[in-house]
C-alpha cells in the first residue's frame, strides 16, 4: 500500500513536469500536505512556484537550480530530491484516467488530513480550533473535488443564459417599497444580510419590524438574540403588529390582549420562534443544533433567520480568547453565517456596530463598519441606518447602500423611511421626501391612541 502511494505521487509529480494539460487541470488542487515524504513535497512546491512565476511547467534542470538555492534542506535530503527530480519521467497514460486518479489521491489525503487534524483538536493541541470546528473540518475535506467546467461558453451557452434570465428567483418580499426596489423584489435565500448602524439608532427595531412583517406574509421566521431577553423582542414584535406604544402595553387588558393574539392567529399561518443565547456565546454550530431540534420537536423551518447581531456572536472556528485579529475573527463568524444560509437554503438577516468614528457622524461608509473591514466582501447586502437631530426630529431615518449583489447599489443610494419608535415600526414616506432626504413628507398621525400604519400591510390592525 505504501508502494501504492508513492508510486502516485511520483506519478503525480511526473507528469506535472512532463504534461503542460495535465499541469493545468490538476495543480490548483493539489496541496503541499498532501505528500508525506518531505522530499517530494520540496519538489512539488517548486513546481507550483515555478508555475506561478512564469506560467509554464518547469524543466528537471531548471528545478534542480532552484532547489539548489534552498537553505533550509540538509545535504542529504538534497542529495534525495535531486535524485528524485532525476527519476521524474512521463509516462504515456490516458489523460482522462490520469485526471480521475489525481483527484481520488487529493480527497484521500484531504481527508486523512482532517482525520489527523481533528484528533489534534480533540487532544487539546490545537489551540485555535474548537471541536465545534471538526463538522467544517471534515466536509471540506469531504468536498474537495476537480472543477472541470472550465467556464460559460458565451455562445455556446447562450440558450442556458436565456434561461437564467427569464427564472423567477424565490424572494422575500418586505413591507417597504424602496427595499424591494433595491432588492429587485425583496430578499433571496442563501444570502447573508447586514444592517449597520450605530448604538440606539435601531438595528434591533428594523430587524424586529422586518421579522413582523414576515410573519404577516403567512412566512416562518427564527429570531435570533443575543443581546436582548427573548421576552423584550417579543415585546417589540407586538407592538409593531398591533400598532400599540410600547408604554400601552403594560395597560393593556387580559381580554384586548388574548383578543389581538386570537386575531393574530387567525390572520397568518406562519410561525415565529425567538431564541436567546447569551452575549458572546454562541455560534452557527448551535444554530445548526437549533434548526435541527426545531425541524424535529415543531415540525418548524424558518423561511428567515435574524440573527441579532454578528458582533456578539462567537466563532464556531475560534476558541473565544485565541490569538486571532478582530479582522479575522468577525470574517469568519461573518463567512459562517452565510455557510448556515446556503446549507438550510435560508436568508440570513443580521446587524453589525459602527465604529465610534461613524457613531458621530452624519454619513456613514463601509469604512465604519466596526472592527472588521471583511465583513462587506461577504455579505450580499449591506446598508446603514444613519439617524441625526434633524432627521430624528421629523420622525424619519436615512438609509444608505454599502454593499448590492441584487441591483445596482447607485440607483437609490440613499433614501429616507419613516420611524415611529414608540411602536417598533418604520413605513414608506412620500416622494418629496426623498427629494432632499431632510423635508418631511408625511408625518405620523396623532388622532388615533393606537396610531395608523402605513405601507403594504398597513390593513393589520387588532
Amino acid at each position: 500500500m505504501e508502494h501504492l502511494q508513492q508510486t502516485i505521487e511520483r506519478t503525480t509529480l511526473s507528469n506535472l513536469v512532463s504534461n503542460e494539460e495535465y499541469c493545468r487541470k490538476v495543480l490548483p488542487f493539489i496541496k503541499p500536505d498532501y505528500f508525506d515524504v518531505k522530499e517530494e513535497r520540496v519538489v512539488f512546491e517548486e513546481i507550483t512556484n515555478f508555475v506561478d512565476k512564469y506560467k509554464k511547467i518547469p524543466t528537471k534542470i531548471s528545478l534542480e537550480i532552484e532547489v539548489e538555492s534552498r537553505k533550509d534542506l540538509t545535504e542529504d535530503q538534497h542529495r534525495k530530491i535531486v535524485d528524485i527530480i532525476q527519476k521524474l519521467d512521463s509516462t504515456d497514460v490516458d489523460m482522462e484516467w490520469l485526471v480521475d486518479t489525481t483527484e481520488k489521491f487529493c480527497k484521500d489525503r484531504a481527508i486523512h488530513n482532517a482525520i489527523l487534524g481533528g484528533i489534534q483538536i480533540l487532544d487539546g493541541k490545537d489551540k485555535q480550533h474548537t471541536p465545534e470546528y471538526l463538522p467544517e473540518l471534515l466536509s471540506g475535506a469531504l468536498g474537495v473535488s476537480f472543477d472541470q467546467k472550465v467556464g460559460h461558453d458565451y455562445l455556446l451557452e447562450s440558450q442556458e443564459r436565456f434561461d437564467f434570465y427569464r427564472k423567477k428567483e424565490e424572494r422575500l418580499e418586505l413591507d417597504l417599497d424602496f427595499f424591494n426596489k433595491i432588492t429587485r423584489g425583496g430578499i433571496p435565500s442563501k444570502t447573508l444580510n447586514i444592517c449597520l448602524a450605530g448604538t440606539g439608532v435601531g438595528k434591533t427595531m428594523f430587524m424586529t419590524h422586518l421579522a413582523s412583517s414576515i410573519l404577516l406574509q403567512g412566512k416562518n421566521v427564527l429570531y435570533i438574540t443575543m443581546e436582548m431577553a427573548e421576552e423584550r423582542i417579543a415585546e417589540r414584535i407586538d407592538a409593531n403588529l398591533w400598532n400599540v406604544g410600547m408604554s400601552d402595553l403594560e395597560e393593556l387588558p387580559y381580554s384586548m390582549y388574548e383578543t389581538k393574539i386570537n386575531k393574530l392567529q387567525s390572520k397568518t399561518t406562519g410561525k415565529l420562534i425567538i431564541k436567546e443565547y447569551p452575549t458572546a456565546s454562541a455560534h452557527t454550530g448551535h444554530f445548526k443544533n437549533l434548526l435541527s431540534e426545531l425541524a424535529m420537536k415543531k415540525s418548524f423551518k424558518p423561511d428567515i433567520v435574524f440573527v441579532d447581531y454578528l458582533n456578539i456572536c462567537a466563532s464556531a472556528r475560534f476558541k473565544p480568547g485565541a490569538s486571532v485579529n478582530s479582522y479575522t475573527y468577525i470574517k469568519s463568524i461573518a463567512e459562517e453565517l452565510r455557510g448556515l444560509a446556503v446549507e438550510n437554503d435560508v436568508p440570513i438577516f443580521s446587524a453589525t456596530q459602527t465604529t465610534r468614528s461613524g457613531f458621530v457622524s452624519s454619513d456613514v461608509g463601509l469604512e465604519d463598519t466596526s472592527e472588521s473591514f471583511g465583513l462587506p466582501a461577504t455579505a450580499d447586502f449591506m446598508f446603514a441606518l444613519i439617524s441625526s437631530e434633524e432627521l430624528e426630529e421629523r420622525n424619519q431615518i436615512m438609509v444608505k447602500q454599502l454593499k448590492n449583489r441584487y441591483n445596482d447599489p447607485t440607483i437609490n443610494r440613499k433614501f429616507i423611511l419613516g420611524v415611529d419608535r414608540s411602536k417598533m415600526r418604520f413605513y414608506d414616506v412620500e416622494q418629496s421626501a426623498q427629494s432632499d432626504l431632510v423635508e418631511s413628507g408625511q408625518t405620523l398621525p396623532t388622532d388615533n391612541k393606537f396610531g395608523k400604519k402605513v405601507g403594504q400591510f398597513s390593513d393589520f390592525k387588532i
